[in-house]
């Protein structure tokens, strides 16, 4: 069984994602892993019957899943951010990506989900793994 019980699947070339995936170090518990790596693939069609391109934190002891803006909300929260960066980031979270995105040239745009999700039964094996792969600090892809 794995230490973590909260991970953060983010695309590892967004300097956005990488950023959030970055605020985990503070948190205990919770790991991150990249988009593209199998077990996040896995875990992320077995939740939602398909693989969507957006940033996913899934909590296994709530037994919930966070997208979108709604993952970086929550991920402000969790770091101890103060609300009003948590409201700019999570009210802001299209717009903030796709700038940094294209400011610092990574083609794709991610998926529009959104939204907080019970974890689907399906879904709680798949996360095991997931979370068996994921590390506490980000790594930033280049």
């Amino acid at each position: 069984m794995s230490d973590y019980h909260g991970v953060l699947v983010y695309d590892g070339e967004c300097p956005f994602c990488s950023a959030a995936a970055s605020a985990l170090r503070r948190v205990d518990g919770v790991g991150a892993i990249e988009w593209e790596e199998d077990s996040a693939q896995a875990f992320l069609e077995a939740q939602f019957g398909e693989t969507p391109f957006a940033l996913v934190f899934a909590d296994r002891r709530e037994e919930r899943v966070y997208v979108g803006r709604e993952a970086a909300r929550e991920l402000c929260d969790r770091a101890g951010m103060p609300v009003l960066v948590r409201d700019i980031v999570g009210d802001n979270y299209e717009s903030l990506a796709d700038a940094i995105r294209t400011v610092s040239g990574v083609d794709g745009d991610p998926d529009p989900y959104h939204g907080e999700y019970p974890m689907a039964e399906d879904a709680k094996e798949p996360f095991e793994e997931l979370a068996g792969n994921a590390w506490h600090t980000a790594k930033v892809s280049r």
